[in-house]
């Protein structure tokens, strides 16, 4: 078999299960076909003095075989908040060693980094040492972020220079990277995945009374339910939905996610006076999800940048319209209005958009429909295609 070894930091472990679960997704899907081996490199930061979650992380197996990959987790040295403009070349230190050691027990074909900063510049680094060539993928804030910032946007440059091919999530992705002064005519579009036995419309009529014991959350019948999944930060503008929702006197929102802002969520619903009809689900498992999904009448995303958000591809899988902004691969999946609307990043405009679909909502067969394309397996075959270009 062919044999890719991919370098992620953004991938699930037992302290984090939930994180980078898409990344696991698609390596899973490539390897399951039986036509490539995949050999997965997750580096770990600890600082100096692992305290409070890294300590979790510093106690993670060295090596271990999880959904049918083998997955290494070198450290490297981390400082927090400050130390970010080292992190791709300190990766780069503590792979290098494994991965020449992998290498030598079984041949490496291409080199793949899933994510562009830090994972790409240490991933097109090692690549350069072995002779052997690279994949960078984009995702979103990846460019988005980390591209406004002179350090990183030179060694993302140099790296995407370097390699012999890039992925983008969205057209609209591809075109950031090209305006960055990376080469169009190397970068290929791979739409995310979607586990589509999971994420489907689910007409159960004691579907949204079970979800309200479950999450302990009032869900009074023929209230409209509004949902936002996504980490919760300034980015993702929870704090518009909630604005929203005021002007939504009958509708309730759960948010799921969890993050930084989450303290000033709360107090900013408890101000609005509408703190009894949302409710912060936090983390959900992925079984309960889809659920969320399904028995919400609009996905509320009010989101500042992107590359291409599960969350909208799995909010239309579910059934459900999506009100979102404009941004990275949105105009790429909202095409129509049973896939929902594009609106401007603020209150007024979110309230009156939810109030249309609200006023008019389509059949969830029409809008799950609208996501055809996406599959895991599908996502797999591009990559193996992306792959087999790579190497000749």
């Amino acid at each position: 078999m062919k044999h890719v070894l991919s370098l992620s930091t953004l991938y699930p472990n037992e302290a984090n299960p939930r994180f980078g679960t898409f990344v696991a997704r698609s390596i899973e899907a490539l390897a399951a076909r039986g036509d490539w081996r995949v050999t997965m490199v997750n580096p770990i930061g600890i600082p100096p003095v692992a305290l409070g979650r890294y300590r979790a992380l510093a106690r993670l197996p060295a090596m271990a075989v999880e959904h049918g990959v083998t997955v290494h987790r070198p450290r490297f040295t981390l400082i927090p908040k400050f130390g970010a403009r080292r992190n791709a070349k300190a990766i780069a230190r503590a792979a290098l060693p494994l991965v020449k050691q992998i290498h030598a027990d079984t041949p490496i074909d291409v080199i793949d980094a899933q994510f562009f900063y830090p994972d790409g510049p240490a991933s097109a680094w090692i690549a350069q040492q072995l002779g052997l060539p690279c994949s960078i993928k984009a995702r979103g804030a990846d460019i988005c972020y980390w591209g406004d910032k002179d350090y990183a946007r030179e060694e993302m440059l140099e790296a995407a220079n370097c390699c012999s091919g890039l992925l983008a999530v969205s057209q609209e992705l591809a075109g950031q990277m090209a305006e960055m002064g990376m080469r169009r005519d190397h970068i290929t579009l791979h739409y995310t995945g979607l586990d589509r036995g999971r994420f489907r419309p689910l007409d159960s009529p004691g579907l949204r009374a079970k979800l309200a014991r479950e999450l302990g959350f009032d869900l009074p019948d023929g209230a409209p339910l509004l949902v936002t999944v996504g980490a919760l930060i300034e980015r993702k503008g929870q704090d518009i939905a909630l604005g929203s929702l005021a002007a939504l006197p009958q509708a309730r929102l759960i948010l799921v996610g969890k993050g930084e802002d989450e303290a000033h969520l709360r107090r900013l619903a408890k101000d609005l006076g509408i703190a009894d009809r949302v409710h912060f689900a936090g983390s959900v498992d992925h079984e309960v999800l889809p659920e969320i999904l399904s028995a919400a009448d609009v996905m509320v995303l009010p989101t500042r940048s992107e590359g291409l958000a599960n969350a909208w591809v799995e909010a239309l899988a579910c059934g459900t319209p999506v009100v979102t902004c404009d941004v990275g691969g949105a105009s790429e999946l909202i095409t129509s209005n049973a896939a929902g609307r594009l609106v401007p990043r603020d209150i007024d405009h979110f309230a009156a958009a939810i109030s249309e679909v609200l006023a008019d909502k389509p059949d969830p067969k029409e809008v799950a429909a609208t996501v055809d394309r996406f599959s895991w397996s599908n996502n797999a075959a591009e990559l193996a295609q992306h792959y087999e270009r790579l190497i000749g």
